[in-house]
């Protein structure tokens, strides 16, 4: 994604692209995605982020369990907390009575990396509901929410 202003004789985006709600959700996920590496953290992903902060608050949780609170599918999810296991901020042990779940837990280096992540994380937040009044802040989030939940109710009917 460039960040530089586009020259003012650059095409502009019709409207059958600006009225679509899919290219504003895009247009915001790559803005998102540079904000997100220059501000919080250039090597642990959005996802990866959420793997940890989930497995804090559910430690000891079967991987394919813990994919759907953060809105990952199960091939995806192994991958990331393979990947995230390799760094060594996860701990990926076989449950006793079933060799092919996945229990997870964060290392000692899992819990500083979530600590100094997530304080980046909320004053990112801050930073982009910052235009907004405290009551709209909220308002913003639960559109949010209920465009994802539909969304994803979408996905799940195709």
């Amino acid at each position: 994604m460039s960040t530089r202003t586009p020259p003012a004789d650059a095409p502009q985006p019709p409207p059958v692209l600006t009225d679509a709600p899919g290219y504003q959700v895009r247009r915001l996920y790559q803005a998102y995605l540079a904000v997100w590496a220059r501000s919080v953290d250039p090597t642990l992903t959005g996802p990866q982020f959420a793997v940890l902060t989930v497995v804090h608050a559910s430690p000891g949780h079967d991987q394919r369990s813990m994919a759907s609170a953060v809105a990952l599918d199960t091939s995806t999810m192994a991958d990331v907390c393979r990947r995230l296991e390799k760094r060594g901020l996860l701990d990926r042990r076989t449950a006793l009575d079933d060799g092919r779940r996945k229990l997870l837990y964060l290392t000692a280096e899992g819990e500083k990396a979530l600590r100094e992540a997530n304080h980046r994380a909320r004053e990112l937040d801050a930073r982009l509901l910052g235009p907004f009044e405290p009551e709209q802040r909220a308002e913003v989030l639960r559109l949010l929410t209920s465009m994802a939940t539909h969304w994803e109710g979408l996905a799940q009917d195709a």
